[in-house]
């Protein structure tokens, strides 16, 4: 059983779903469902790999694939990716799990309370959170996927305190006794009775969306919710029943999982599991279970040979880095995949757009002194920020104006161009490890530091970029998060790479060769500097012809096209900028950490930073700076009681008040006020009354209505008919 000591990994039984893709006549479609377990045989006979290891990622595959389909079903009905799915069967599995190991419960009768449990849980958080954000943009209810992930966590790490720890076992038993072997492992119950389940699942699901009224109708509206609107079908109510199919697949998941790897109660669950399932819901274009299931029944037949053969488990996340990439170029997208991924992209344009100032307004006094005053009270409070805080609190205060950096960066990438990054912290990273090894193996200035580390992390960008770009649809977002997860568990890891990696310890050498930073404040002001110039590059770009171009693409990419647009060189630019300003903050924060570390360049730090964008507002530079200080600004220097405020509940709580982020109401609150100086002015602004409600026409009398009738029918005196 050595095997299992390795990462879980995804997988799935495709067979609902054989004889469907069999008899279809696409044979791309029977390609795509077959090439994975292909490539998966092949490196078994490249290693020589026993079959028990192949049986092995078969039973650790068929769990994750439940969850992978769970993710498809949601996403067809929400257009989104919940991050919350496998914390939505975990809730509920724990549960089961403690109510059989600790109480003593039959083990049938736990996962009947757990089946009932995760019911409930999927009505709850449809009809309290999902349906809150039924008309937001579909980038807003996806972050706040992960606020729900987040308060699914904290409560599976509660329930254990309401039971006896000292029953809770290392494995959940089945209620039966059965076993074999294929060399070299022995396989018991519970692996037989996965083996079991996850096949009828599967069946079970395919005929409820085949042969079923409502799974019909679910697949009607997937198709077009709002023209099933018009015939009737009850969208939202389908919306519910799919939450809660989508639960209960991730319950029989998590439930099985405890038997087969362990309940490892108390612990959350890490981005391993969501790259997997993201990775194989992807690869079936979020539309064909059968390939989802292929797909992630390979993943994990690859990912236990890869265990087998190194003993290394950081050797996975890179290897099924390769394999995803390799797999979405060689897969590439068909007709209906083009129309899906193009409807798709849409969902994703969530950046309000920030209109300027009118002209008509700009020149008054009030408002010039307004700008002029708020400009001024920043930069005194930013640059006096040292005098009253002591020296850790100075430090913090410069990570939070290197996020804010980072913010930025996800502005330029998520915000503009509309691609979807979930691994910005490993371009973070990335610059951070070649920023900190230029300065302290290579001995040069930090300024050039932090230019070879933004191009370097610029170069890296367009190489990940470029194959998403011709995939298209959320490649982008899987690609970033396997990624992160290669980049913090190998090419960021001293024992791979440390002959250039910096040391644990470097120091801050001073910048220009004379200008001393050893000093928290002195390094503050230069987090300060950088962030100008990064603030000065973004408005330069946003302001140009490419800036106005990545607008134009994000809202309508076709029509761009159609004006002889060039969006690929477009987007990679956007890829590369991106990459530099989140590098460039990287070779600030390596020597503001003063040492390179993993930890901060963690899969859980990109979805940090990500949500961060959010609450501030994607396409705003101020949002991104109020996220920033929002998000870390919690997390640092308010007491660990009180930090529930920016994540879950808090995240949720933000969503809901300003689903435009926190920039949305600072721009509210100066349209405003422009609306109080264009009244007192007398001025008409339409950019400023154009969202605002008419008032209600005032009637005319009979008589004046028809003499005013004939005077228009005549000519007015003065005035051409």
């Amino acid at each position: 059983m050595a095997v299992r000591q390795g990462r879980e990994g995804g997988g799935g039984t495709a067979i609902a779903g054989v004889a469907r893709a069999v008899r279809s006549p696409d044979a791309g479609r029977v390609g795509a469902f077959l090439i994975m377990p292909v490539v998966a045989l092949a490196l078994r006979q490249a290693w020589a790999v026993p079959w028990g290891v192949v049986v092995q990622g078969l039973v650790i595959g068929g769990l994750t694939s439940l969850v992978a389909l769970g993710v498809a079903l949601v996403y067809r009905a929400n257009r989104i990716v919940n991050f919350a799915q496998g914390d939505l069967g975990a809730v509920p599995a724990t549960l089961a799990v403690l109510l059989v190991m600790a109480t003593g419960l039959p083990y049938l009768l736990g996962f009947a309370v757990g089946l009932a449990a995760a019911v409930v849980l999927g009505v709850l958080v449809e009809t309290l959170v999902i349906r809150r954000f039924f008309n937001a943009p579909r980038l807003i209810l996806t972050v706040a996927t992960i606020g729900i992930a987040q308060i699914l966590a904290g409560g599976g790490l509660l329930l254990p305190s309401l039971f006896s720890q000292s029953a809770i076992g290392p494995r959940l038993d089945a209620p039966f006794n059965w076993s074999f072997t294929v060399s070299p492992i022995r396989f018991d119950a519970t692996d037989v009775l996965t083996l079991l389940v996850v096949p009828a699942t599967f069946i079970a699901l395919a005929l409820f969306l085949r042969r079923s009224s409502v799974g019909i109708a679910i697949r009607a509206a997937a198709e077009r919710a709002d023209r099933a609107s018009t015939l009737g079908i009850p969208v939202r109510r389908l919306h519910t029943i799919v939450w809660v199919i989508a639960t209960v697949l991730a319950f029989v998941a998590m439930f099985l999982r405890a038997g087969v790897i362990g309940p490892q109660i108390g612990t959350v669950l890490g981005p391993g599991i969501l790259l997997r399932t993201l990775a194989a819901a992807v690869i079936g274009r979020m539309e064909r279970f059968p390939t989802i299931a292929a797909a992630a029944l390979a993943l994990g037949v690859v990912e236990q040979n890869i265990f087998w053969h190194w003993h290394q488990a950081a050797y996975i996340d890179p290897a099924l880095f390769v394999i995803i990439l390799v797999s979405l170029l060689l897969i590439g997208r068909g007709r209906t995949t083009a129309r899906f991924d193009a409807d798709a992209t849409s969902t994703w344009q969530a950046a309000r757009e920030v209109r300027p100032i009118p002209r008509e307004l700009a020149h008054f006094p009030e408002v010039r002194a307004l700008r002029f005053g708020l400009g001024a009270a920043l930069v005194v409070f930013l640059l006096s920020l040292p005098s009253w805080l002591n020296e850790s609190r100075i430090n913090l205060a410069a990570a939070i104006v290197i996020f804010g950096i980072i913010g930025l960066s996800l502005v330029v990438l998520t915000g503009w161009a509309g691609q979807v990054s979930l691994g910005q912290m490993a371009f973070v990273g990335f610059g951070a490890a070649v920023g900190g090894a230029v300065t302290s193996r290579l001995g040069w200035d930090l300024s050039l530091a932090l230019l070879v580390a933004g191009l370097a992390g610029a170069a890296i960008a367009v190489v990940i970029g470029f194959p998403a770009l011709l995939r298209g649809g959320l490649t982008l977002a899987v690609m970033t998060l396997a990624f992160a997860l290669a980049a913090s568990s190998y090419f960021l890891n001293r024992q791979f790479f440390r002959g250039w990696l910096p040391g644990i310890r470097i120091d801050r050498p001073a910048l220009f060769g004379s200008i001393d930073i050893s000093t928290e404040t002195r390094f503050y002001y230069l987090t300060l500097a950088g962030l100008a110039i990064a603030l000065a590059m973004v408005r330069g770009v946003r302001r140009s012809r490419t800036g106005r171009v990545l607008i134009g693409i994000r809202e309508n990419e076709r029509a761009a096209r159609a004006f002889g647009i060039d969006a690929t060189r477009t987007k990679l630019a956007a890829f590369a900028f991106s990459g530099f300003l989140a590098a460039f903050a990287g070779a600030l924060f390596v020597h503001h950490q003063t040492g390179l570390g993993t930890a901060p360049y963690s899969p859980e730090e990109s979805l940090t930073v990500f949500s961060m964008v959010v609450i501030g507002g994607l396409g705003s530079v101020p949002g991104a700076l109020l996220g920033a200080t929002y998000v870390r600004g919690v997390d640092w220097f308010v007491p660990s009681d009180y930090r529930f405020l920016a994540t879950g509940a808090g995240l949720l709580l933000v969503l809901m008040i300003a689903p435009g982020g926190l920039g949305a109401i600072l721009y509210d609150v100066r349209d405003w006020f422009l609306r109080k100086v264009a009244a007192r002015r007398r001025v008409v602004v339409p950019s400023l009354v154009a969202d605002t409600r008419l008032p209600e026409p005032v009637p005319v009398p009979d008589g004046l209505a028809d003499d005013t009738a004939e005077r228009a029918g005549a000519g007015a005196p003065g005035t051409s008919t």
